[in-house]
């Protein structure tokens, strides 16, 4: 049982931001899982009977298939751990996936809801790191009674 000292703070990463981000971020770790799953499953011949198969499709499409069913299975074991490289994997195979569809549209086709679906988690996300760079900023300045 922890004693409780005057002047101490809170451990950090104990509000109901810091809970919501982690719960966001758990969140977007099963979605990478599923979307790598979905990836490796069309890849071997399980889904799309088969048509998608890693030898029967076109150069472009096995580089970029191959390389997104490593990716963002790994990119969901950093968010759900929570170590700093997880977002940055995940930026890595969303933008992969947003260039795929909206730079290169002929080659891999259209998807708008994929790149509306990235261009919100992305917000989110930065919307709830700045909101925890401004509470940690008002945490430390806040005044204490052993301060003055």
């Amino acid at each position: 049982m922890a004693i409780l000292q005057i002047g101490t703070s809170p451990e950090i990463g104990t509000g109901a931001l810091e809970a919501s981000f982690r719960l966001f971020m758990r969140l977007v770790a099963i979605s990478c899982i599923v979307a790598g799953l979905q990836y490796w499953g069309r890849l071997i011949g399980y889904s799309d009977n088969g048509n998608f198969r890693f030898d029967l499709i076109p150069s472009y499409w096995q580089l970029a298939s191959a390389s997104l069913a490593v990716l963002l299975p790994v990119a969901a074991v950093g968010l759900w751990m929570q170590v700093s490289w997880g977002p940055v994997i995940w930026v890595v195979a969303a933008g992969s996936e947003v260039i795929m569809h909206k730079g290169l549209p002929l080659w891999f086709g259209e998807r708008p809801m994929l790149i509306i679906a990235h261009a919100l988690v992305v917000s989110v996300y930065i919307g709830f790191r700045v909101a925890l760079f401004v509470k940690r900023r008002h945490d430390a300045r806040q005044v204490t009674t052993d301060s003055l």
